[in-house]
């Protein structure tokens, strides 16, 4: 069998001289993919009233393998796209869900409260562009609880917002959390990108070991 391995599409054109036309279009791009993923095939010339030679490997049973690893393959990228768009989803209606969250956090009626009958902590909260909505949040909640109930740290944290550098062109001191979410997103829609490329090449090989199944019943 070894003086029939083929290993390249040019190789197999040249023993076989298959023209490309309607009725042997999708049987020669799924040689030519086969190919191009390494795969290599052994067949000899049939009968003259065939058009196709025999196909002696791979067989139906090594081919069934290989339709199987990449059908597994196919379900765990259908998988992390999955969680992916699961993630990005997260991501974009992040501030949209905590502004209807923030309703059921005793913490944004404390701010509420105080917000209207001390001026001081309003303006307060407004240099800080204190983040009350995401009052549900347990990454945010405890600064914003002792922004509520700690007058220093509360002046502390003016001070800071309105003086350091960091805040020179930002002075809201949740301008992190939309970075975050903005990066969150980003890393989102690319691994999405990547892992709808990755099935996309998995289902076309798959079709493409289908149809040589199909010639290696003939």
């Amino acid at each position: 069998m070894a003086k029939n391995i083929i290993s390249s599409y040019s190789s197999f054109q040249e023993r076989f001289g298959i023209q490309e036309g309607k009725d042997t279009r999708e049987r020669l791009g799924a040689l030519k993919r086969y190919f191009a993923r390494g795969g290599v095939i052994s067949a000899v010339k049939a009968s003259e009233k065939h058009v196709w030679p025999k196909l002696l490997y791979p067989s139906i049973l090594r081919i069934d393998a290989q339709i199987k690893e990449l059908a597994e393959l196919k379900d765990n990228y259908g998988k992390r796209l999955a969680e992916w768009k699961g993630k990005q989803s997260s991501a974009k209606s992040y501030h949209r869900r905590h502004q209807v969250m923030k309703f059921s956090e005793p913490l944004y009626w404390q701010h509420t409260a105080k917000s209207l009958t001390d001026k001081d902590y309003s303006e307060d909260a407004r240099k800080v562009g204190l983040p009350v909505h995401l009052s549900a949040d347990p990454k945010w909640k405890p600064m914003i609880n002792m922004f509520i109930n700690d007058l220093e740290y509360r002046k502390n944290l003016v001070e800071t917002v309105q003086t350091s550098i960091v805040y020179k062109k930002d002075k809201k001191v949740a301008k992190y959390a939309d970075v975050l979410i903005d990066l969150r997103s980003e890393i989102s829609e690319a691994r999405l990108s990547e892992f709808n490329e990755k099935l996309k090449q998995v289902e076309e090989e798959l079709a493409a070991l289908k149809a040589i199944r199909k010639w290696a019943q003939e």
